[in-house]
């Protein structure tokens, strides 16, 4: 599919879209509006559905299995490969304990704009091997008609592969991103713990600084000081790499990254459905801010608009313009 075709299905969607989330999620920018709301274009065009339908699949058996035989749960546009798009992927990775079904107003918010969603039910993703199992699964389903009754069977752009996590799954996605050798192109680790939380074997603490190619953004809440500090409490010599600062600080300068705190929100909004109500504590205002710049970084990263690179451009992109919602921008998107 030709990237005119797309942006032309995706105009025609996007003012429905955006009304369908004012009319779902609350008055377009007015009183009554849902918290995060919000105030820049691309942000705001990212907030709305996308112009695909979804269709979430957490029960076929034959979704099976990583290393550790743990089924995968799908998220994905339901007409698939329409007028020849090839999908990009997003391999997903849960928190502790956690399940895909937790976050699945984000999960489906992100296929509405064309992705492909897989997510490991695996409740302890930390090392990454099931997050790039779950990559590597829907690779081999884009060429074997066997695996999944074939529907995935030459329908996936299995160049341009994200992983997304949140908490232990944020550190997670980024090993997973490490060990994957460039399979996986781009991560987002959302609420990152800081190193204190990791009792790991030595060698096995989370280190940024081994990311070597592709992209990162580091997203954390204002009020998850606790787990996912904007900025560090403690020197790093004295607790280690503790918050999310830290973190993009050590990532090496020749690698795409960009960090931002969204303010009031907590540890676990990301799993708002959209609001807090069905959400585990701590949770402050739900989902909302979640759902714009997310998915207009994996559109940009993964090829499918590269108009939203506005967005992240080191000083002059929208984020940094945005303080009603976003602080502590740091990027060096050229």
């Amino acid at each position: 599919m030709d990237t005119s075709l797309w942006h032309n299905i995706a105009a025609r969607a996007c003012l429905g879209g955006i009304l369908g989330a004012c009319a779902t999620l609350g008055a377009c920018g007015g009183p009554g509006s849902p918290p995060n709301y919000p105030t820049g274009q691309i942000e705001q065009k990212y907030y709305a559905d996308g112009p695909w339908a979804v269709t979430v699949d957490e029960n076929d058996p034959n979704a099976c299995c990583d290393s550790k035989s743990n089924h995968y749960d799908l998220y994905y546009p339901t007409n698939l490969g329409a007028n020849g798009f090839l999908h990009p992927s997003i391999t997903w990775g849960n928190g502790t304990f956690g399940t895909s079904s937790g976050s699945a107003f984000f999960l489906k918010h992100l296929a509405s704009w064309g992705f492909v969603i897989i997510a490991t039910r695996d409740r302890f993703t930390g090392p990454g091997d099931t997050i790039l199992d779950a990559a590597n699964y829907l690779v081999k389903a884009n060429s074997d008609a066997t695996i999944l009754n074939g529907k995935f069977l030459n329908k996936l752009n299995v160049q341009q592969i994200g992983a997304i996590g949140h908490s232990q799954g944020a550190g997670a996605a980024i090993r997973a991103m490490i060990k994957s050798g460039g399979l996986i192109r781009t991560v987002i680790p959302i609420e990152l713990p800081g190193q204190q939380f990791c009792f790991c074997a030595p060698g096995e603490v989370l280190d940024t600084s081994k990311i070597t190619g592709g992209s990162v953004f580091f997203i954390d809440g204002s009020l998850d000081v606790p787990v996912s500090p904007p900025t560090q409490l403690e020197p790093p010599q004295v607790i280690g790499l503790q918050s999310i600062a830290a973190f993009y600080d050590a990532v090496p300068s020749n690698v795409l990254k960009l960090k931002a705190t969204l303010k009031r929100a907590n540890h676990n909004d990301i799993g708002g459905q959209p609001s807090c109500a069905a959400a585990p504590p701590p949770c402050s205002n739900g989902v909302y801010g979640y759902l714009g710049y997310p998915a207009a970084w994996m559109v940009d990263q993964l090829g499918v608009d590269t108009s939203a690179h506005a967005a992240f451009v080191n000083g002059t992109g929208e984020m940094f313009s945005q303080t009603k919602n976003w602080e502590l921008v740091k990027s060096n998107i050229p």
